[in-house]
C-alpha cells in the first residue's frame, strides 16, 4: 500500500507544479507549496500538500475521500482508489475524473 500512496502523492506533486507552470505561477514559494507528505494513521492516511490538508485514503478499502477539515474525512467527496489514480487529474483544488 505505500508504494500506491507515494505513487498518489508524486502525481499531485507533479500535476500540481505543471499546472502552476502553465499559468506562470511556478516561482519558488509557490513550487515549495506542491510538496506533499504521507502521514498514516490507523483507520486512515493522509495525504497534505505543503501545509494543508488535501486526502484522506481508507486504510482498509483504499478509497481515497477529500477533507471537510484537517483530519476529518468527507465521505460523501470520494475520488476512486488506490487503484484507480490514473484516472484522475490531480492538479486541480478538487481532483477531477479525466474523460
Amino acid at each position: 500500500m505505500r508504494e500506491k500512496l507515494e505513487k498518489l502523492a508524486n502525481l499531485i506533486k507533479e500535476q500540481n507544479i505543471k499546472r502552476l507552470e502553465k499559468l506562470s505561477l511556478n516561482c519558488e514559494v509557490n513550487i515549495k507549496n506542491c510538496e506533499t507528505h504521507i502521514k498514516e494513521g490507523n483507520k486512515y492516511t493522509k495525504i497534505d500538500i505543503g501545509t494543508s490538508g488535501k486526502l484522506m485514503i481508507e486504510n482498509s478499502t483504499g478509497i481515497i475521500y477529500g477533507i471537510k477539515g484537517y483530519g476529518q474525512v468527507h465521505k460523501g467527496h470520494s475520488y476512486g482508489t488506490l487503484d484507480t489514480i490514473e484516472e484522475y487529474y490531480w492538479g486541480e483544488y478538487y481532483p477531477q475524473k479525466k474523460v
